[in-house]
């Protein structure tokens, strides 16, 4: 019920604020409300991505933590009855979440601009995203046996691909007519919930495709014609496809032959010339030193780690490699390179809060606190070595777009390593100018700004974690706090850093995403600094400064406040799972 009414009181400011504004005509006003209404609907099917793997992934890991798992099996329940079981009671929440908006969409026709196709629609797809994410998260929580671990997997994936198909889709767009700021719909709009939702209600920007009678093929005209119908389909056959996978597998999940040592533990173990393993040098802080060996215990948790760092290298060469061998222009450069960045930030900053938000409440879980609390460790000790030690279990997250940021601006300021083209000629404010596709200087402070933000990210969720029961709670409470924070501080500087000279740099700095799109599309972002020029620098480096200043003297201050409160806290929940 407190979820729920969160989640409807959110939408309900939203719609207030959107609904505020100059000039009291009924034109005026239906423009407001189609504009509320749009802007509530893309909110909730990215609420929907966030909330639903969170209680969809403890399906299975609730049945497996108290040891009931091997019970659930020896019952009468097939293999199916039990996927559909958790897949409809799970899905029974974000399906009550959606019905309780309708009621608020529905209010929105009263202001006019809003059509109740347009209401539908909207309901439609956000249901299509649900019942994939939660089939998919099934599926995870039944090939992993931590089905918790399986939410940040879930994340890694949804991520990429949401930001892949969507600068894949602005590459591809074709104008309706030559000159015209329409475009038609490509091969991708199906694949992507928010590119299905803009071609249903920004038609004047993102039409579906029109066929004449016998054109195209059904399937062609399904697919470019019919975008939400094509979605609808796909949807619903990767959800049974993914059921009758999760059906098969589910019975594994009981076998103990997968916690087994593998071929990968024995061949990454660690031997001395005496075959006996080489004993491991423990920090000053041991609850840092076990936060890291424990989130990079198995070989596969390495091998992301170094992985992810090695793609994101990798992709950022080859992207420039591809643009000086002129494969790439560089307005297309410049809208794949945000599109990677801001997908590597929000895989951080989500990882940051999925890390840090089950870092105490697993333990809670699992009874480890209990040992812990037995021993003379202090409870700032205990927090600043989560604090240190899931910082450095995250640095490859903050170290390759901080290096896709710096390796751009390298090529920007060797113009190209001699191939040149490296700006492009824009309209900002009133005149023409030579915008570069990266900002060196803006590309220099983004890592301090991550770093800092990440840290604040980290102790936020380290406090719901220290108040909260289970891990679901935590990582609900904390997603839900830091999603507000970037929400809010993302439109308050995105609409004053484009409008205030001199200070838009500084104010952009405030958050990793404005300060991204800062970094790579400062003609849109802070055309009024821009136009200017003079104090550009000066105004990326202070605001960075000051940004740091604050997120680092906000954990700070966090970190004060939960090592007071921390005994009272754990005492009053130990032994509560």
């Amino acid at each position: 019920m407190l979820i729920r009414s969160v989640y409807l009181g959110g939408l309900m400011v939203l719609v207030f604020f959107s609904l505020l504004g100059p000039g009291g005509s009924l034109k005026d006003l239906a423009q407001r409300g189609a504009n509320a209404f749009t802007l509530m609907s893309f909110g909730q099917v990215a609420a929907i991505c966030l909330l639903t793997p969170i209680f969809m992934a403890g399906a299975i890991a609730q049945e497996s933590n108290p040891k009931t798992w091997e019970i659930l099996l020896t019952t009468p329940l097939s293999s199916l009855q039990i996927i559909l079981g958790n897949l409809c009671g799970r899905l029974f929440f974000v399906v009550a979440l959606l019905l309780a908006t309708f009621p608020l969409f529905i209010m929105t026709q009263i202001f006019g601009g809003v059509r109740g196709s347009g209401v539908v629609a909207s309901l439609q797809i956000s249901f299509a995203v649900a019942l994939v994410m939660g089939a998919i998260a099934i599926a995870l929580s039944v090939f992993r046996n931590a089905g918790k671990r399986s939410i940040f997997i879930f994340y890694v994936v949804v991520v990429l691909y949401l930001a892949a198909t969507t600068a894949l889709d602005r590459v591809a767009r074709d104008p309706i007519t030559v000159g015209s700021t329409a475009s038609w719909t490509t091969a991708w709009t199906p694949l992507n919930p928010f590119l299905t939702l803009e071609s249903v209600l920004l038609t004047n920007h993102y039409r579906p495709r029109e066929f004449a009678q016998n054109e195209s093929g059904a399937f062609g005209r399904l697919w470019f014609g019919d975008p939400l119908l094509a979605q609808t389909y796909l949807s619903f056959a990767v959800s049974f496809a993914l059921v009758v996978y999760a059906t098969l597998r589910v019975r594994f999940i009981g076998s103990r032959t997968e916690a087994g040592n593998t071929w990968m533990s024995r061949l990454s173990r660690r031997l001395n010339s005496q075959n006996q393993r080489v004993p491991r040098h423990v920090w000053r802080n041991p609850i840092a030193w076990r936060e890291v060996h424990l989130r990079l215990s198995t070989p596969a948790a390495r091998f992301l780690r170094w992985g992810f760092l090695t793609c994101g290298c990798v992709a950022v060469a080859a992207l420039l490699g591809m643009h000086r061998g002129g494969a790439l222009n560089t307005s297309v450069l410049r809208i794949i390179l945000a599109a990677v960045v801001i997908s590597e930030v929000l895989l951080a900053v989500l990882l940051a809060v999925g890390v840090s938000a089950t870092a105490v409440s697993r333990e809670r879980e699992d009874g480890s606190l209990d040992l812990l609390l037995t021993t003379p460790i202090q409870p700032g000790e205990y927090l600043s070595g989560k604090l240190r030690g899931l910082i450095t279990v995250l640095w490859p997250m903050i170290a390759v777009p901080s290096i896709t940021l710096i390796l751009s601006a390298l090529y920007v300021l060797c113009d190209g390593f001699g191939a040149g083209g490296v700006t492009t000629l824009e309209i900002v404010g009133t005149s023409k100018m030579d915008v570069p596709f990266v900002l060196p200087i803006a590309a220099g402070v983004f890592p301090f700004v991550l770093t800092a933000f990440l840290a604040f990210v980290v102790m936020t969720g380290l406090s719901w974690s220290i108040k909260s029961k289970g891990v679901i709670g935590s990582t609900v409470g904390a997603i839900g706090i830091i999603v507000a924070i970037m929400t809010t501080i993302g439109l308050c500087g995105a609409a004053s850093g484009g409008s205030v000279p001199l200070f838009g740099p500084a104010i952009s700095c405030l958050s990793p995403l404005n300060l991204v799109l800062a970094t790579v599309t400062p003609a849109d972002t802070i055309p009024a600094s821009m136009e200017l020029q003079s104090g550009l620098t000066a105004s990326f480096v202070l605001g960075a400064a000051l940004s740091v200043a604050l997120y680092v003297g906000v954990t700070f201050g966090m970190h004060a406040a939960m090592k007071r409160s921390f005994m009272m806290t754990v005492r009053r929940l130990s032994g509560l799972k």
